[in-house]
């Protein structure tokens, strides 16, 4: 078994990297202090990453994470999905608000990748996508969604509010869940791409935020909202026998994402804390035996084997949607054991560093806020532990709550 990054894979990581370390960094203080401040040094960068995935077939980011075009002859591939994940582990090593707040890389734009069809692709090329799904009254349970959608001519017309919605003021677009009859519960809910600027859709309030301050939380209320019925994405169906599976195989693809972003930032956390340990006279000799190293040399060493356990996860659940492998149980227990790992780290870093770790003078403070949404948002712990259990059990939702 070869754990190690193909080839093709290594170049991009070390590229990203680099982008982390000499575009990130310098700018993550500066955005975490101004909350709400659009982070303009992020458009020269977006506009060359567009440059790269116009010229090349195997694109990287948000837009790239689909199972689509790959067919079970071209045996095992490494394709879209583990590109975004490679490229999103190391930009968030750099700062996970600045990748959030990218334009172009958005969550919604995974979802377009995901569940679109051919001529919404085309046509939704190089727009900036941000995800509407949680409401006031909706937050784990996206089954319990209360914006409608209701036909009327060529377009479907929307009634309801979102909340937390990344980049929902910035982006060009929201991708937003809606239920098209309330009475046929999961299988009635699809996805609506909704141009900024519609009549209807507006921005009531920004909020303010624990971490990722870099990037904009926004709640868009959508009164009488007109949308083109081709902004459907994907069947316009209700397939009763489907149910929910079919906006769900979004999260299927953004899950891992969000794991890579654990990953990143809790990486982020190890290196520094190594490097002031090390500074403190920590040795750091794996050869030695866990109870003759001292408490911190133990700590880190343990902190470690847990983030390689979260890598290889996240790195599985996008390898199988690269070979389009069924993979919700695999995203979200990559997205349980990063969240949580991350969570774990980051606090954990600032303990290990003392005085260091808790003052601005070092990024460790930010990284243990930064990390505690990548916990929260695509699905909280519990409902991921709740996802795997039904799924080894062999439950339905209804079944098991």
């Amino acid at each position: 078994m070869n754990l190690e990054l193909p080839k093709k894979l290594r170049a991009l990581s070390n590229q990203a990297h680099q982008v982390a370390a000499e575009y990130f960094r310098p700018l993550s203080r500066k955005y975490d202090k101004a909350e709400h401040a659009y982070p303009r040094e992020l458009d020269l960068l977006s506009a060359l990453l567009d440059g790269m995935n116009a010229g090349s077939p195997e694109s990287v980011g948000a837009g790239s994470a689909s199972k689509r075009g790959v067919g079970a002859e071209e045996g095992v591939r490494n394709g879209g999905n583990l590109s975004a994940l490679v490229g999103v582990m190391e930009l968030c090593w750099g700062d996970v608000g600045l990748l959030l707040a990218m334009p172009r890389q958005g969550l919604g734009n995974a979802a377009i990748a995901a569940v679109a069809n051919a001529e919404q692709l085309e046509r939704f090329r190089g727009t900036w996508a941000a995800m509407a799904i949680t409401e006031p009254g909706c937050g784990s349970d996206s089954a319990a969604i209360r914006t409608t959608a209701v036909k009327d001519g060529d377009h479907y017309v929307l009634n309801g509010e979102k909340i937390f919605v990344t980049s929902g003021e910035r982006a060009d677009a929201v991708v937003v869940w809606a239920t098209l009859d309330r009475n046929l519960g999961r299988a009635a809910i699809k996805s609506f791409v909704v141009e900024k600027g519609t009549p209807g859709m507006r921005v009531t309030r920004l909020e303010k935020k624990l971490g990722i301050k870099a990037s904009d939380t926004a709640s868009i209320s959508f009164n009488d909202c007109r949308v083109p019925a081709a902004n459907l994405l994907g069947n316009a169906e209700i397939d009763v026998q489907k149910g929910f599976a079919g906006v769900m195989e979004t999260f299927d693809n953004t899950r891992p994402l969000v794991a890579g972003m654990a990953v990143g930032v809790a990486k982020a956390a190890l290196d520094r804390t190594r490097e002031l340990l090390a500074g403190a006279g920590c040795r750091f000799d794996y050869r030695t035996p866990l109870l003759a190293a001292s408490h911190a040399e133990a700590t880190l060493y343990r902190l470690e084997a847990e983030w390689e356990a979260a890598r290889l996860l996240t790195l599985k659940a996008a390898w199988m949607a690269d070979n389009r492998l069924p993979n919700s149980k695999e995203a979200s227990i990559a997205k349980a054991k990063a969240g949580r790992v991350a969570n774990e780290i980051t606090l954990k870093c600032v303990e290990l560093a003392g005085a260091l770790g808790y003052g601005e003078d070092e990024l460790l403070e930010k990284w243990a806020r930064d990390s505690k949404i990548l916990d929260i948002f695509e699905g909280t712990q519990q409902i991921q532990l709740l996802i795997v259990a039904r799924r080894l059990l062999g439950k339905s939702s209804s079944e098991l709550k």
